[in-house]
């Protein structure tokens, strides 16, 4: 049984990121996001990086990944360096699944998303002595080194069932395309994030994300999961439930409230700063342990 050891102080400088899907514009969950994450680097002296995770064109929207970056921008929320796109990154990825291939961690399974509910729901290994050809197959990792759980910042210690755990996933599916947890663990380990701010609903993957960081012999970051913004029925306000857009031309109530809604506190007078004045508070005043655990109702941006 692999579990993950709690959290030892690191010594490297820290390094952040955020890493929006050009799927939609931001809205005010992604913007709790985005603000979490570069107030938690920033407070620390440390570097924000921006990656856009266009790996599915499918679900892509022609011009997200341009408005994304303005309206960071507009909300003061400036990053360090290149922003990387995951759509320049498909040899990277086909290196880490060769790598993976012939160090035995990979196998190539052609069970359909049907067999698999059929079956229960979580994929029992059928391929993983058949060895397939990878032609018309997905890519799964053989999992040697199952996550039971692992200790989060702001969330503490979560548990997943172990069919979960120990379920063999996928990292490149049938049509092509590359799974996300192979791609977002290769970008965060070649970037060098020592810590990953990001919403709670992210919290049940991080235990594959894990297995994947150690198959690779790879440094696993920290964690933190900040609380999700959802609407008066329970959902997620989200791109699918067609939450609006951050404005671009009146950013100072949205920044506020989401300062509010990390549970920051801040001043009714902040409001008639500048953005860069708002920024500037939010890093000095930045508190981890006063954001909240749970989810919350989206404030209205408007």
């Amino acid at each position: 049984m692999v579990m993950t050891p709690a959290s030892s102080p690191r010594t490297q400088p820290y390094v952040g990121r955020f890493a929006p899907s050009p799927s939609g514009p931001l809205h005010f969950g992604s913007l709790i996001a985005a603000l979490g994450s570069f107030l938690q680097a920033r407070s620390q002296a440390g570097r924000w990086l921006v990656r856009i995770e266009d790996i599915d064109p499918p679900r892509e929207m022609v011009g997200a990944s341009e408005l994304i970056l303005r309206t960071l921008e507009a909300h003061g929320l400036y990053w360090d360096g290149e922003v990387m796109f995951q759509s320049q990154r498909h040899g990277r990825y086909d290196e880490i699944i060769e790598r993976l291939y012939r160090a035995g961690d990979l196998y190539w399974c052609r069970c359909t998303r049907r067999e698999i509910m059929a079956a229960g729901g979580f994929y029992g290994g059928h391929c993983r002595s058949l060895g397939l050809p990878p032609e018309e197959c997905a890519a799964r990792l053989r999992q040697h080194r199952p996550v039971y759980h692992f200790d989060d910042a702001l969330q503490g210690r979560i548990a997943v069932p172990a069919e979960l755990a120990e379920e063999d996933f996928i990292v490149r599916r049938r049509d092509g395309l590359y799974a996300y947890n192979l791609a977002v663990v290769v970008d965060d380990m070649d970037s060098g994030i020592t810590e990953i701010v990001r919403g709670a609903d992210l919290l049940e993957p991080t235990v594959r994300q894990i297995a994947l960081y150690q198959t690779l012999g790879a440094t696993v970051p920290d964690w933190v999961h900040l609380p999700l913004a959802v609407l008066a029925d329970g959902n997620k306000l989200s791109k699918q439930n067609h939450a609006p857009a951050l404005a671009l031309d009146e950013v100072r109530p949205a920044l506020w409230q989401a300062l509010a809604f990390l549970g920051q506190r801040p001043p009714a007078e902040l409001m008639a700063c500048t953005i860069e004045e708002m920024i500037g508070w939010g890093i000095a005043h930045w508190r981890l342990d006063r954001v909240p655990r749970q989810q919350k109702l989206a404030l209205e941006t408007k």
